[in-house]
């Protein structure tokens, strides 16, 4: 249940997230957390940002919105999250 609920807040919550940390319609925002992000996949690469990496994929979504399957993606993210901190939970209480 707690996984459903995850993954929900996940889809409703990016829309949201990703402006908030620099990715955007207009492109990455100066001195974000996304531009750190890119300024570092960057340097990694070369000096551009691979196609199909986290800070691209990222940047489409912030732009473009999110498509079914960033959907899917951010919904199995973020119930995975959940069920990663349940099974901690779990580990650390248990005597």
């Amino acid at each position: 249940m707690w996984c459903i609920i995850g993954g929900v807040v996940a889809v409703v919550a990016a829309p949201f997230v990703l402006p908030a940390v620099g990715f955007g319609a207009g492109g990455i925002a100066a001195g974000s957390y996304a531009a750190s992000m890119m300024s570092a996949s960057a340097a990694a690469n070369g000096g551009a940002v691979a196609a199909g990496s986290a800070v691209a994929v990222l940047q489409s979504a912030g732009a473009v919105g999110l498509g079914v399957g960033a959907k899917v993606a951010a919904g199995a993210v973020g119930a995975g999250v959940v069920k990663a901190g349940q099974a901690g939970w779990n580990l650390l209480s248990k005597k």
